[in-house]
């Protein structure tokens, strides 16, 4: 059974395809990749049936990954862009799921005092609320506007409660028709780190890249459609290892131009090998950048600008 030790569903894609040497789509999956202009990449994958579930793991529905490159350089305009493209594929899932004028309820998980794990509460506090102005002051507001409520319920080792438990007593109450969920999430991909949103139409499993998984949070547990979007925020160090290996074997094949057992040595799960060496000593920890706390800034303000014209458009 393969290891994949990421939440996105594009490189459990790939990691499947390349340890069952498939080179085309796999069995219940559809690809599709959409380049925007130089910094930002679209990748689209869809989950037709149980077959293409079950080989990575993910549930059938869509799954959209938008890269951006050099994001924790990027001046407002770039982040402007980069929100416009979340509006763009997330509004198309929303009007997917619900009718135009319908309630929508936006939870941002995560832990707000570990702050690779403060998206969501980050997210949160700027999402544009309506459903107390509609209730308390409707004449300030147009009738028109779509009811939007919010919270960030905190974790299971501050509240004592399980996020699921809180998420689905709210849902009984304000009876949303949808509702959208943000959180961080793990990759295989240095590169990806705050870099990378995945947008999903299956709900999310919050913990379950790293280890930790808790209360599924989708339409099975629900009763209602669940959008989730993801941004990764920590890796293995396993899979720096691994990833700095690659680097180190592309620098010296271009040195020496040929050599196989360095070609050999790249084609092979290095992941697996190093996190082997790792466990015993504790040593494969989680990390995230030095930089953590701009990036963080940068991706919330494209992820609540992306919600806030998409819930509203």
């Amino acid at each position: 059974m393969i290891n994949f030790n990421t939440d996105l569903a594009v490189e459990r894609n790939d990691i499947y395809r390349k340890a069952n040497n498939i080179a085309n789509d796999i069995e219940g999956i559809e690809t599709q990749n959409q380049e925007i202009d130089d910094k930002i990449n679209i990748s689209r994958v869809k989950i037709t049936n149980e077959k293409g579930a079950e080989a990575i793991g993910k549930p059938i529905g869509n799954y959209i990954t938008i890269d951006i490159k050099k994001l924790k350089v990027a001046d407002n305009n770039e982040i402007q862009k980069a929100a416009e493209t979340v509006t763009k594929e997330l509004k198309e899932l929303i009007d997917k799921h619900t009718e135009k004028q319908g309630d929508i309820l936006i939870v941002g998980l995560g832990n707000i005092y570990v702050t690779p794990d403060s998206l969501g509460p980050k997210v949160v506090k700027d999402i544009d609320i309506t459903r107390h102005l509609l209730k308390y002051a409707p004449e300030y507001i147009d009738p028109q506007t779509r009811t939007i409520a919010a919270i960030a319920p905190g974790v299971l080792g501050t509240t004592g409660i399980e996020t699921m438990e809180i998420i689905q007593g709210i849902v009984e109450n304000i009876k949303p028709k949808l509702v959208i969920v943000i959180d961080s999430l793990s990759s295989k991909s240095i590169e990806r780190i705050s870099s990378t949103v995945q947008i999903a139409d299956t709900g999310i499993v919050p913990g379950a890249g790293v280890g930790n998984a808790r209360n599924e949070i989708s339409q099975n547990t629900l009763k209602i459609p669940v959008i989730a979007i993801g941004v990764p925020m920590v890796v293995e160090a396993a899979t720096i290892a691994s990833d700095s290996i690659d680097l180190f074997i592309e620098k010296l094949q271009q040195d020496a131009k040929s050599n196989d057992y360095l070609n050999e040595l790249k084609n092979v799960n290095k992941y697996e090998m190093i996190k082997e060496a790792l466990a015993p000593k504790d040593y494969n920890l989680i990390v995230t950048p030095k930089e953590i706390d701009d990036l963080i800034e940068n991706m919330k303000d494209v992820i609540a600008r992306g919600i806030n014209f998409a819930i509203q458009d």
